[in-house]
């Protein structure tokens, strides 16, 4: 499965423990994602966009109502490196 360079880094920072952070309107649509890393660092570039797409290609998901985190099929697409850069 191709993915883009910011969908890369976005599941690296999962892999490794992170979490997508949505906020959401009174209405309950959601106006704001953030990709938070397990040190607490945000990922730059990461939108509303890029969470429909990891979500859409089920990269992503949310159990119990917990943050999203990477799934199975997410962990299986991205491809290892040393480090994120």
């Amino acid at each position: 499965m191709n993915i883009s360079k910011q969908e890369q880094r976005a599941l690296h920072v999962l892999a490794q423990g992170g979490a997508v952070l949505l906020t959401r309107d009174t209405t309950r649509k959601i106006i704001q994602a953030d990709c938070v890393n397990r040190d607490g660092w945000h990922l730059t570039g990461f939108n509303v966009d890029l969470f429909k797409r990891l979500k859409k290609r089920r990269l992503i998901s949310s159990r119990n109502s917990r943050p999203y985190r990477i799934s199975s099929l997410g962990l299986s697409v991205v491809r290892s490196q040393m480090n994120n850069r």
